[in-house]
């Protein structure tokens, strides 16, 4: 059974950092994309940042530059630390993983697996 667990999310003030972990299991994981997307209530989910295999990565345009995604396969986990954070990064934040490459974790639709989420919530 795969499994995706999300943990790290939390609150913080804007300019301040947070590392976000997940951990996979159930599957070949150093062979998959995996990567991260967030939605915000009434809003669709969108992509955050992905890598994959190879240790290629993508970011979306909102967060290059404070965002950095990682992964460590020996542990099947993904990170993504987060800094310079800005009240608009306030969402759920949702591990997913992908069989195929890094354009999977660019669309909703190309993601296979999907963790429950993790809360961010950025405020004065």
């Amino acid at each position: 059974q795969v499994r995706l667990a999300e943990s790290g999310g939390g609150s913080a003030q804007p300019g301040e950092s947070l590392r976000l972990s997940c951990v996979g299991s159930g599957f070949t994981y150093i062979r998959w994309s995996v990567g991260w997307f967030r939605q915000v209530p009434g809003d669709e989910r969108e992509p955050v940042a992905g890598i994959d295999m190879e240790g290629r990565t993508y970011y979306a345009d909102s967060v290059k530059g404070r965002f950095t995604v990682s992964r460590d396969d020996d542990k099947n986990t993904v990170y993504l630390q987060m800094s310079r954070l800005k009240p608009e990064d306030t969402a759920m934040y949702y591990c997913a993983a992908a069989q195929g490459g890094l354009a999977q974790m660019k669309d909703v639709e190309g993601v296979d697996y999907w963790g429950k989420g993790t809360q961010v919530t950025i405020s004065v």
